[in-house]
């Protein structure tokens, strides 16, 4: 299939039990081409290439790769299961170490695993079965979690407006491509256009990944959404004198005080956004909150290869023998964000211990 052909292209992540296959986001727009993924290797390859990519996909794809490789192998006693379990999650975790919604999900995992396992009620035909739906109920939940987010952002950022059309930017992809469906920022622009207040969206390139050119341009033809690409250098130019509403991003991590971090670039989007008071938002589902980092300046931020920025596909594009610095994310401080968009609601970043405390104690 081409890129002309986009209709099915969207299902970035294609799952039924014993099987699963993902969209190579890297062959995007020009080729549309789906990786089996048959086992916990694969998972950990196709995330590590960012074949696949998004905090919630990230969390939902190594996950599911872990479930087709347990209905596939043979069946385990109880006590080894457990310990294949937490050693290939505990694996899975290693191939992004800044998305913090695969820890949390192994974390999670392993727990489910552990009681499992000391249930002697439980068989371990009955471990393996229960442990796989819970894998799958991930699939729903983010869909469910992701409309959620856009229901609520569109809410806020329209009230703002007064109704007046809303111009957004937004930067890297947070779309259906990253997560299960629907997307966290770009489902709040999908859910601002479908309340017929949405203007324009303007995206940027995102080098040097270039995700914003390849992906998020690609869901917004495809769902026939008024936007314009820019490069990254275009952004004070752009809030000069495009009279920009908001801008909303999505975030791969979100420490307790509000720091978020996000891909290269967000931070400096930020301090533009502030310079000429236009609203900074972060959509992310709670799985993104990590409370156990007080602040930005503790996590961790992981560096690509030099060959992501000297090169386009094999084609080198700088100077041979340049040195390269290529962090894939940056923190933005929580006194840029005006407000973090979650599938409960919309949080100021000052109160985001104290209001996931209070969501944990009512659930």
């Amino acid at each position: 299939m081409s890129a002309a052909e986009p209709e099915s292209s969207l299902q970035s992540i294609r799952y039924r039990r014993g099987s699963l296959a993902v969209l190579d986001q890297l062959a995007l727009p020009q080729h549309t081409r789906y990786l089996p993924v048959i086992h916990v290797q694969d998972g950990w390859k196709v995330i590590h290439k960012m074949q696949v990519r998004g905090a919630p996909a990230i969390a939902i794809v190594g996950c599911l790769s872990l479930a087709v490789e347990l209905v596939n192998e043979p069946l385990s006693d109880k006590k080894t299961m457990r310990q294949e379990i937490e050693g290939k999650l505990n694996y899975l975790v290693s191939a992004r170490p800044t998305a913090v919604n695969i820890k949390l999900a192994a974390d999670d995992l392993i727990e489910f695993s552990n009681s499992l396992n000391e249930d002697e009620f439980v068989s371990a035909e009955d471990m393996k079965e229960r442990f796989i739906t819970r894998i799958e109920d991930m699939l729903q939940k983010d869909i469910n979690d992701n409309k959620a987010i856009g229901k609520f952002g569109a809410e806020r950022i329209i009230k703002q407006t007064s109704g007046e059309s809303i111009r957004v930017l937004t930067h890297c992809n947070t779309g259906s491509l990253a997560t299960a469906g629907y997307g966290t920022a770009l489902g709040v622009i999908r859910s601002i256009h479908s309340e017929k207040k949405l203007d324009h969206v303007y995206c940027t390139e995102t080098r040097p990944y270039n995700q914003g050119a390849r992906l998020t341009a690609y869901e917004l033809v495809h769902e026939k959404i008024p936007s314009t690409l820019i490069v990254d250098s275009m952004v004070a130019a752009l809030m000069k004198t495009r009279n920009i509403t908001a801008v909303i991003v999505g975030a791969d991590r979100v420490a307790a005080n509000g720091d978020t971090a996000n891909k290269i670039g967000t931070y400096q989007i930020a301090v533009l956004a502030k310079h000429h008071s236009v609203p900074f938002y972060v959509a992310a589902p709670l799985t993104s909150i990590d409370m156990s980092i007080v602040s930005g300046d503790h996590i961790t931020i992981e560096e690509r290869p030099e060959k992501e920025m000297t090169h386009i596909g094999e084609h080198r594009i700088a100077a041979k023998g340049i040195n390269c610095w290529n962090p894939s994310f940056d923190i933005t401080p929580a006194a840029l964000i005006a407000g973090i968009i979650t599938e409960k609601g919309v949080f100021l970043p000052q109160n985001l211990q104290d209001t996931v405390s209070l969501l944990k104690k009512t659930e």
